[in-house]
């Protein structure tokens, strides 16, 4: 929501809640078991891929021209440069033909894991219902700061299918699900588990913690890694150039935190590939990373923010909120007379109340156009506009009229601690080993499908 200081005022912004967190449960919903065996020999998987994507290209190349065939399923060249347009718009770059040709190798794979994740969620009888993708959507367009529909609007603008994007999401939900049932009751963490990961954590104390992100590229032919790393430079080359990480790593990671555009949270060196903590420790933070080489692929890596283990003190607040809504949107040079009237009633009301009770009875007076209590809040990752407001509110005390497009909220502190943030909860780790698990066993799995999938490559494009 966009925040007015008054109607003629200023902006500033503020996030969906939680976002991230929601996503790693749902990610990390989905286990299986790590010891899980292979079902084919590695000689009976080369014997089944009758070519490689090396292979020459046949001719002149069609939209309707086949690259693969997965399983009987066909992808064709109109697949890869749609999915490529997407990525070229997501990005936000003007991508140049030569970089999308280097793309093509990796866009290639991806879409055949995708065919073979589909048909695992086909053969658990996994539908993805259409609200939770219209959801999914709707969390791209407002983690960028776009209105509804816009993204929709866009795609069509580009000539892109709405349901390329449509594909990829479904994808990634059901391959959670995919997990999820492959794993049963094997995917619960004992509080023996989360014991043994906590007294870890103490003998870490005063060590290093990274808030990273990450993309994986797996690797094929670990003898013959050339397309892989060529890709892995052609991401990091538009990362640099003002790729955002998020996007990328939701388009290309085949890691499972491509749901959370490739974050993985607070993360010690332990947790971490020992290639990837080399590079962690001496980046700056920011900055992206030459490739990683660790067991399976690459990485790409970027430091978001380090703090030491134990230790990080933040000012933490609660609050709550009554809104105020306008009968039509704002027009900030020429206010309706009703949202004048409702600027005055909340100055008014500004002055009058003074408890948080009485602020949660006057958002329900109102409709509960939004929660009264949206959660609670860390000062220093508000943006600078929000930070100005609640710093200096006394709790009980109400902030000044906070006018938006749609209404004017009225903000009061209820409790305001000093809180060591480094210390983490026991669900917060036991959130924590069920990523790490999921994204151990999505890695096996795949590889699964791939040792049973008859793959037959046509081309390079």
């Amino acid at each position: 929501m966009r925040w007015f200081s008054a109607i003629p005022g200023s902006a500033p912004s503020r996030r969906p809640a939680r976002q991230a967190r929601r996503l790693a449960r749902l990610a990390g919903a989905g286990l299986m078991s790590a010891a899980m065996a292979a079902t084919a020999s590695d000689h009976a998987h080369a014997a089944r891929h009758k070519a490689t994507a090396e292979a020459a290209d046949t001719g002149p190349q069609t939209e309707d021209s086949i690259v693969a065939i997965v399983n009987g399923s066909v992808l064709t060249k109109r697949d890869v440069d749609t999915r490529g347009r997407l990525f070229a718009l997501s990005s936000g770059l003007d991508v140049s033909k030569d970089v999308m040709v280097r793309l093509r190798p990796q866009i290639v794979r991806q879409l055949i894991d995708e065919r073979l994740r589909m048909e695992a969620m086909l053969e658990r009888h996994i539908n993805v219902p259409v609200a939770q993708i219209a959801a999914a959507i709707s969390g791209i367009e407002q983690r960028n700061g776009m209105p509804e529909n816009s993204l929709r609007n866009r795609l069509a603008q580009d000539s892109i299918s709405l349901t390329t994007l449509i594909d990829q999401i479904r994808v990634q939900v059901g391959w959670s699900q995919v997990l999820r049932m492959e794993t049963g009751s094997r995917g619960r963490i004992t509080a023996t588990e989360i014991q043994q990961r906590t007294d870890a954590l103490k003998r870490e104390d005063g060590k290093p913690q990274y808030m990273i992100s990450e993309i994986f590229v797996p690797v094929e032919d670990p003898h013959h890694p050339e397309t892989e790393l060529k890709f892995t430079e052609t991401i990091i080359q538009e990362l640099r150039e003002g790729a955002p990480f998020p996007i990328v790593a939701a388009q290309f990671s085949q890691s499972q935190s491509a749901l959370e555009g490739g974050l993985l949270g607070w993360t010690q060196e332990d947790s971490l590939d020992p290639e990837v903590v080399e590079v962690a420790r001496k980046m700056p933070d920011g900055a992206i990373s030459n490739p990683i080489r660790v067991a399976g692929g690459y990485v790409i890596a970027t430091v978001n923010n380090r703090r030491t283990v134990g230790h990080e003190m933040a000012t933490i607040l609660n609050i709550h909120q009554a809104f105020l809504p306008f009968d039509q949107p704002l027009n900030p040079q020429d206010p309706s007379d009703q949202q004048k009237q409702t600027l005055q009633q909340a100055s008014d009301l500004a002055g009058k109340v003074k408890s948080c009770d009485e602020m949660e009875t006057l958002n329900k007076k109102f409709g509960e156009k939004h929660p009264t209590d949206p959660g609670e809040l860390r000062v220093d990752r508000l943006n600078p506009q929000m930070r100005e407001v609640l710093e200096h509110l006394q709790p009980g005390q109400a902030s000044h009229p906070l006018v938006s497009m749609d209404g004017i909220a009225l903000i009061m502190v209820c409790k305001r601690e000093e809180r060591n943030v480094a210390l983490q909860t026991p669900s917060e780790i036991a959130d924590q080993l069920l990523n790490e698990r999921v994204e151990q066993t999505s890695r096996q799995l795949d590889r699964d499908l791939h040792r049973r999938a008859v793959i037959d490559m046509r081309s390079k494009s």
